[in-house]
């Protein structure tokens, strides 16, 4: 009788386990607050909070430039936080009253009708992988499919390469390395279609001219992490052999600069773990030894995230030394910059090293390939918008984001070949 009650016990917890584990996370009442900082006094405090994630979530980190800070905060936490706020004299602005409100909206329009794949809501990794594959059987005369590697949870990351024709300089694109910055794949999934599909000539130039090498889904396992059970997922998936916290921040994974100038965390639990050492995600080692086999077929490497509204380029771990090149990477970023204000949106973008623009980050993809393999043009694109909405950036805004991104990255690639990078 005994074993029967312990076989019943185990069962039940395994079902409530199971249940639990089914139930996709709530942010009911979390609210976003943009911080203003003015000393290391202030800056400090407010990073070690940035360390209890389940309290406290960074949403976009201290801006060098305009002293501020975007952070999630856990309704159960918040006396403590106004009592923190106000013993360390700290001003704030709430950006986002109530995180699961916004949440709400975005799933109203994911269950729209609709049975054509488009770019008026977001879409899972598995529907994204489906329409890459009507793509590549639609156009077989100009796509191919390329293949990263495997995900530690095992997924396969898959990219597109579009060829018009041979000898063209190429132009890789990684999207979505941070799960929940849904914008960059959806954003990723449109310039894919309209490099096949429009008819405008100078978009029908841009695709003829270059080869381009886009994956749209960096990370798979964080992605679908983030559609099914957290949308604020942000790191891989993979374990930490002595923490219980899950995954590390990929972007902060490469083999350049890792882990100097505090511009990641050896923090497993930290939203910009850098991991156990370079390369330690095996997302990151995989995209490290493609890009490395790779590397004669490419001569210019985009990283899509969001938010800010930033065009940011190496280097990310100093702030007081500049590529050889700098002066032409600024002017890629002004034409940029400029294109995409002059639409009637009037979106401004700030452009410029990361660390003298933003913050120190190390480790970056976008670093690596400027640092370790030589390429002389490498730009992170941080999409919409500056805090209202951050990364739950409403479906109706894709279409405009997108757009800004064709303008800007045509005048971008106008401005390279004129000062002769192509």
């Amino acid at each position: 009788m005994r074993l029967l009650w312990l076989l019943f016990t185990v069962v039940a917890l395994t079902s409530a386990g199971v249940l639990q584990d089914s139930t996709k996370k709530r942010y009911d009442n979390f609210k976003v607050y943009k911080l203003n900082i003015q000393n290391k006094i202030q800056l400090a405090a407010i990073e070690k909070l940035g360390e209890l994630t389940q309290k406290y979530n960074v949403w976009r980190e201290y801006d060098r430039n305009t002293k501020q800070v975007d952070i999630m905060v856990n309704p159960e936490e918040m006396p403590y936080f106004q009592q923190l706020l106000r013993l360390n004299n700290i001003t704030s602005e709430v950006m986002v009253e109530n995180v699961q409100a916004l949440i709400d909206e975005e799933q109203v329009t994911a269950t729209a009708d609709s049975t054509a794949f488009g770019w008026t809501k977001y879409y899972e990794l598995e529907e994204i992988q489906a329409w890459l594959d009507e793509v590549l059987a639609k156009y077989p005369a100009v796509t191919e499919e390329f293949v990263v590697g495997t995900s530690y949870e095992g997924r396969t990351i898959r990219g597109i390469k579009i060829s018009h024709k041979s000898g063209n300089p190429g132009i890789f694109i990684e999207s979505n390395i941070h799960a929940r910055e849904w914008i960059t794949s959806a954003t990723a999934t449109w310039f894919i279609n309209e490099l096949l599909t429009s008819v405008d000539a100078e978009v029908r130039n841009l695709a003829d001219s270059y080869d381009w090498y886009i994956i749209p889904v960096f990370n798979v396992d964080g992605f679908e992490y983030s559609h099914r059970k957290d949308r604020m997922w942000r790191k891989t998936r993979q374990p930490h052999a002595t923490n219980a916290c899950i995954g590390a921040d990929a972007n902060r994974n490469f083999d350049s600069h890792w882990l100097e100038s505090n511009g990641a965390s050896d923090n497993p639990c930290s939203e910009t773990f850098a991991g156990d050492q370079p390369g330690s995600e095996p997302e990151a080692k995989a995209l490290a030894e493609f890009l490395t086999n790779n590397q004669d077929k490419f001569d210019a490497y985009f990283s899509f995230h969001s938010y800010g509204q930033y065009l940011l380029s190496p280097y990310g771990h100093t702030s007081t030394e500049f590529p050889e090149n700098y002066d032409d990477i600024l002017a890629m970023g002004k034409a940029f910059a400029d294109a995409i204000e002059a639409l009637p949106y009037g979106t401004a973008y700030r452009y410029g090293s990361t660390a003298f623009v933003l913050y120190v980050a190390t480790g970056t993809s976008v670093d690596w390939v400027f640092n370790e393999l030589d390429k002389k043009i490498g730009f992170t694109i941080e999409y919409r918008d500056t805090g209202r909405y951050g990364f739950i950036l409403p479906p109706v805004q894709i279409i405009p984001n997108c757009e800004e991104l064709l303008v800007g990255m045509l005048a971008l690639i106008e401005k390279s070949k004129e000062l002769g990078y192509f």
